[in-house]
């Protein structure tokens, strides 16, 4: 079995870059991506103009208008970036089918068996570079038998490690023992102790099979992707290099800094393994008609979507998903496309439920010099279930059909959004609340499944409800004989009630102010039957208001 070999790819530059090859004029501006901390905002990605101009990433955006009053300054988009990240990962397909993310600006490739395919690694590598560089984006690879190894090649290779401290480490002259440098023959005076040079093998980003440790030796223990209070703690007790920690008795070195200093270290050397687990390949559900020639008449059309359908819906049935939104692609002889775009209240993989949708849409087609390609796609999918039906003895075992059983609904839904749109349609669910206008929400019809169980209230509730309006009536807590409303004066014929409505005291409503209300059905004189209540005033005057209409 061939060694395990694991590429890195890093994109030190990939929220900048990516902005660069959407606005082409900035290629020579010095341009920074900021993110904002919430105290402050600071760089995540600059341009290379703007590396050469000594900006650096986690700069204060205030210090580096200071250093470069010429920056331009975009801020961040982790969802942008994020998806970038994943078409890159679909390019960097090319190498090995096992391919991993690492949020935010990192791929992992498994090349175990894949890099003769390509004349070596060295050769890979080279490749994988100056494709990199025709898209536009620096990057920065390493190649070795463990992930961690790889990681820290690709961001740490020919860098030695540096503090910014004085006088507490061996490698570094203490300022105390300056004036003594003349006695040291390989010291210049005043100058720093020497540092261990990297050897060419160390020097390279690809590590040799089974070298691992040696390759990793010199670099920093930043590159064992520690978290910042282990890498201060390391630095402060003199701990710079990999070589110094490899050294460290582990049981001291994990009672110490904890266990993710001691795990992070066996996954770079290669002791404790470190699994890529790559991205399934999205579901794509998609058919396709090329015409011998133009077709413009709707019978034409209809018959091509019935020649795309049996096919789609084959595949989604292959997957066990179905169908939530249909998207017909029209291709004109003139090089232009129209699209159409329908949803369906429940998913679905059956032709006969998805072609009267689209027959209703093709109308909306402007045929133009004729179209020469048709593409149906299932770009939204939601994954089904199977159902267990009953037989006739469990139907009449609980005394008729089953109530779920809303496909005839769902497609008449699915009809009306055709032409008015899915999310224009609603539907009243019972919602936890004894206030009248909160007894129910509005949920879209097409989502939602529909409503069972309905809370029964006290007393009957009108048809329409609207917000309180104020009545001209004496204020007190009897049903007035006579009131004024809307400009008209009532006579009360009959009046049923109360019924006492408290508000949410855990709610500040600012509609229910007014305390406890004594709702009263009234009948006039005109036989219009109100619902109107009497606020007793808690916080606000009292008086009579009409609430609602029964039918």
């Amino acid at each position: 079995m061939p060694n395990r070999r694991i590429l890195s790819l890093w994109f030190p530059r990939l929220g900048a870059e990516r902005l660069l090859r959407q606005e082409r004029g900035l290629i020579d501006a010095p341009l920074v991506v900021v993110r904002d901390t919430g105290q402050m905002q600071v760089l995540s990605a600059l341009s290379a103009t703007a590396s050469r101009e000594g900006l650096f990433v986690g700069q204060p955006l205030r210090d580096a208008r200071a250093m470069c009053p010429a920056v331009l300054t975009r801020l961040q988009n982790p969802q942008a970036e994020a998806a970038f990240l994943t078409t890159l990962r679909r390019w960097a397909g090319k190498y090995s089918p096992w391919v991993s993310e690492e949020a935010p600006s990192g791929l992992v490739i498994d090349l175990t068996g894949c890099a003769h395919l390509f004349g070596g690694e060295v050769a890979l590598l080279q490749q994988a570079e100056a494709d990199c560089a025709d898209l536009g984006l620096s990057v920065q690879a390493g190649i070795a038998d463990t992930v961690g190894a790889a990681w820290a090649l690709a961001r740490y290779a020919g860098r030695a490690a540096e503090t910014d401290r004085n006088g507490d480490a061996i490698q570094q002259e203490a300022r105390a023992t300056r004036s003594r440098a003349a006695k040291r023959r390989h010291w210049e005076k005043g100058g720093a102790a020497p540092r261990m040079t990297l050897t060419s093998d160390q020097q390279d980003r690809i590590a040799r099979v089974g070298h691992t440790r040696s390759a990793l030796a010199a670099l920093p223990v930043a590159a064992l992707r520690l978290p910042e209070a282990a890498l201060t703690q390391l630095t402060r007790l003199g701990i710079r290099r990999i070589e110094d920690l490899a050294g460290t008795p582990r049981a001291a070195l994990a009672r110490r800094f904890g266990k993710d200093v001691v795990r992070r270290l066996d996954q770079a050397l290669g002791i404790e393994p470190e699994p890529i687990s790559p991205a399934k390949p999205p579901l794509h559900f998609a058919t396709r008609l090329t015409l011998p020639d133009p077709i413009g008449l709707e019978a034409d059309v209809l018959a091509a979507i019935d020649r795309l359908l049996p096919p789609l819906c084959e595949k989604l049935r292959a997957k066990r998903r179905g169908a939530r939104r249909i998207r017909l692609q029209a291709f004109r002889g003139d090089h232009t496309m129209q699209s159409l775009d329908l949803g369906l209240a429940r998913p679905s993989h059956d032709p006969d439920r998805l072609r009267p949708l689209l027959a209703l849409k093709i109308s909306e087609l402007e045929a133009g010099f004729g179209f020469e390609i048709l593409r149906l796609e299932a770009h939204i999918t939601e994954a089904l279930h199977p159902q267990q039906h009953r037989g006739p003895i469990e139907i009449a075992g609980a005394g008729g059909p089953r109530q779920t059983d809303t496909a005839a609904l769902d497609d008449l839904i699915g009809k009306i959004g055709a032409r008015i749109r899915l999310e224009n349609i609603t539907r009243l669910h019972p919602a936890d609340s004894h206030i009248p206008e909160k007894t129910a929400s509005i949920m879209a019809a097409a989502w939602s499944e529909p409503a069972k169980d309905w809370p029964k209230p006290n007393a009957p509730r009108p048809l329409l409800i609207w917000p309180p309006e104020p009545v001209t009536a004496p204020e007190v807590p009897s049903p007035p004989a006579t009131f004024r409303w809307r400009r008209r004066t009532l006579i009360t014929r009959l009046a049923t009630g109360p019924e006492r409505i408290a508000p949410e005291w855990w709610l500040d409503d600012p509609q229910w102010r007014s305390g406890i209300r004594d709702y009263w059905h009234l009948t006039t004189a005109e036989g219009e039957r109100l619902w109107l209540y009497f606020a007793h005033g808690a916080l606000m005057s009292a008086g009579w208001f009409c609430h609602g209409r029964f039918a």
